[in-house]
């Protein structure tokens, strides 16, 4: 593989990327649905759902029960369900192999890292902190701190505008269509991870740029110490 001597900066999707966070969301949901007295679903199943923010996510979860939740019900759903998220989701997310160690060498070589991710912003911080990767991020981006989701590029423009950067000197890292298409839509260099979450889906369809099966495999491609920029 050659190296991406001109990136000056990388961004991370964190659900199927950095994190298996399906056990947490299922437990939520599953609790959410009980509360309900609804039929449940299965781990498996919300891993086919997870990518588009907690509300399609749900909307999956009650067409996969065969249910048209009214807009009252929805709410109540979706309060429900970030009540008992907040309380499972330390426990019930874990980060993939190498992800930590292959983080800090990255911070360590000068690259700033961002996290671009669709789940709510409001469960960042505390998550972060609890898997010890806070400390390496420069930006955190989550959902309701950009005016689209992936896979519009508005994230991406926010991560190159913070950071003073050209499209090409982006290295956008995830595991879904949404992340790749996102990427692509703003002109980023993309590396896929096939372990993620994709809806069932291999995600070498999507064409990334770079799809590599473990994590660790990133620093491959990156000089480290992180190059000059050119520009």
């Amino acid at each position: 593989m050659h190296k991406l001597n001109d990136i000056q900066a990388i961004a991370f999707d964190l659900d199927g990327t950095l994190v298996d966070s399906v056990p947490g969301l299922a437990l939520a949901a599953q609790k959410m649905l009980a509360d309900l007295t609804l039929p449940t679903i299965s781990n498996e199943q919300i891993k086919n759902f997870v990518g588009n923010g907690i509300d399609i996510m749900l909307e999956r979860v009650f067409n996969a029960i065969g249910t048209t939740p009214s807009g009252e019900l929805f709410s109540k759903a979706k309060n429900l369900f970030n009540q008992h998220y907040n309380k499972v989701m330390d426990a019930e997310t874990k980060l993939f192999p190498h992800v930590k160690a292959t983080l800090k060498t990255l911070h360590d070589s000068q690259y700033p890292l961002a996290l671009v991710t669709n789940k709510p912003a409001q469960f960042l911080p505390a998550l972060l902190t609890s898997l010890g990767i806070k400390e390496y991020f420069s930006l955190v981006l989550g959902g309701g701190d950009v005016i689209k989701l992936k896979p519009h590029p508005a994230p991406l423009y926010q991560v190159m505008a913070t950071f003073g950067l050209f499209s090409d000197q982006l290295l956008f890292v995830g595991d879904s269509k949404n992340d790749i298409t996102a990427a692509q839509n703003a002109n980023c260099p993309t590396v896929a991870l096939s372990y993620g979450y994709n809806y069932g889906v291999s995600i070498a369809t999507s064409n990334p740029d770079f799809l590599l099966d473990d994590f660790k495999e990133i620093l491959t491609l990156l000089p480290q110490p992180k190059a000059d920029a050119k520009k």
